[in-house]
């Protein structure tokens, strides 16, 4: 974040017209992300700060909009050109300094949860090239799989399904995005290399988030 940020945050606020800079650029974004879904996500720095509770108000001199956060700190960033121009407040009702915000790229889920393996790559690869655009790091890494995240205390299962077997996916605990502290989702990995080209994962449950797992 820049330097405006930065001086938001130490008065409490983070600044709508930077989140909006950062969030557009996927709009704007014109090659295939017909797999992706960018939200603007609230993480904890550290995994003591729960995010039970936690509430992400927008707030300007025409605008007051309360944006809820899911299980993984996310929401759908609205896109106001009012809000924009005043450049209004993204306030949070704990101490501020104690969370990173940005966007955060993951996976539609499916209603059926039925995902082919050839568009689970695709979509891998989507968000690879996406992260490439936007940072020169990424131009050596490559897309390992996707990571399924659960809440903690789920019993779901991922399964994935070729002619010959089914198995079952192992489940551990872990951060549903790479970087995030919030460590205690129930997480499986569907690896590519560990797989058939062709088969079918399969998750019964809907999960809270579906993470390119990127190395």
């Amino acid at each position: 974040m820049g330097g405006g940020t930065a001086q938001a945050q130490e008065a409490g606020w983070v600044s709508y017209r930077d989140a909006y800079r950062a969030m557009v650029a996927f709009a704007k974004y014109g090659k295939a992300k017909n797999f992706l879904q960018n939200h603007y996500q609230v993480s904890p720095k550290d995994g003591s700060q729960p995010l039970d509770g936690l509430r992400l108000t927008l707030s300007g001199r025409t605008t007051q909009l309360n944006l809820p956060l899911d299980a993984t700190g996310r929401t759908t960033f609205p896109l106001l050109k009012a809000a924009y121009d005043e450049n209004a407040m993204l306030v949070l009702n704990r101490k501020i300094n104690e969370y990173t915000f940005g966007p955060r790229i993951s996976i539609v889920a499916r209603v059926d949860g039925v995902y082919e393996s050839a568009d689970l790559r695709a979509a891998c690869d989507q968000a690879l090239q996406y992260l490439r655009h936007l940072d020169g790091n990424y131009g050596s890494r490559r897309c390992a799989g996707v990571r399924f995240a659960f809440l903690p205390k789920s019993d779901a299962e991922v399964r994935v399904r070729d002619p010959l077997r089914e198995a079952t996916l192992p489940a551990a605990e872990g951060a549903a995005f790479d970087g995030d502290a919030n460590a205690g989702f129930r997480v499986m990995v569907y690896r590519f290399a560990e797989w058939p080209e062709r088969v079918q994962v399969i998750s019964q449950n809907a999960p809270v988030a579906i993470a390119p797992v990127i190395e």
